[in-house]
């Protein structure tokens, strides 16, 4: 609990302070985002706190907004962040957007080659039929993200993933909006979430694993989420 509270206590002093920190004085001070996130933010092995460290910092942004102000919901990431201000959060989302770390291998879980070639086509093709855009439409064609603020997809636990796109099905994570996300998932069904999950999570990730700068292209669906 001391350890704990040590840490809650280093995130909050000093919100007003905006300028740069030294990268070691910023992991101090993040250190209540590292308990659950991992060392620097590389994820755990538990199978529901993403990785954070190289996520672009318009997204980690956005993500520490939205759970601020109830559009995401998880007590704990509301707690810590709900006296921040704005300038705060992007000091934050600017310190693990820069740390450039290695992921490791892809997670071994069985999957059946039908579940993980229908997960495969869902991500790289999407399906016209149903109106349901390609991941790598928004995502980047390696879907390691795109600046400012479209986050990878690669590396993430299977469970994140299935939670993620199951929370926005049920609205229980939103974004500003249009919510396009919210549109997408609205389209899938299970087997679809399950297939996307467990061949997103089986990819090892490439090096490097930067997020691409945003093309000019239309996005497939009106994104509140996404600044150019």
């Amino acid at each position: 609990m001391r350890v704990a509270l040590a840490a809650l206590i280093a995130l909050t002093i000093g919100p007003g302070t905006h300028a740069a920190e030294p990268t070691d004085a910023m992991s101090k001070r993040v250190a209540a985002c590292t308990a659950c996130h991992g060392k620097e933010g590389r994820a755990t092995n538990d199978g529901y706190f993403p990785r954070i460290a190289g996520k672009p910092a318009g997204y980690l942004y956005n993500q520490l907004v939205n759970f601020r102000e109830g559009r995401r919901s998880y007590t704990p990431m509301t707690y810590l962040i709900d006296n921040l201000s704005d300038a705060y959060l992007m000091e934050i989302a600017r310190h693990f957007a820069s740390l450039e770390l290695p992921y490791p291998p892809p997670q071994t879980r069985t999957a059946a080659p039908e579940l993980l070639e229908r997960g495969r086509r869902l991500a790289l093709h999407g399906d016209e039929a149903r109106e349901i855009p390609a991941c790598v439409q928004c995502h980047g064609k390696a879907l390691t993200g795109m600046q400012p603020s479209v986050p990878g997809l690669l590396g993430l636990p299977r469970d994140y993933v299935n939670g993620q796109l199951g929370a926005w099905k049920t609205q229980q994570r939103r974004t500003v909006a249009p919510d396009c996300m919210a549109t997408i998932a609205g389209r899938l069904n299970a087997a679809d979430v399950e297939a996307i999950s467990a061949w997103l999570s089986a990819q090892p990730v490439p090096v490097p694993a930067n997020p691409v700068p945003m093309t000019n292209a239309k996005l497939p669906l009106p994104c509140g989420s996404v600044a150019r």
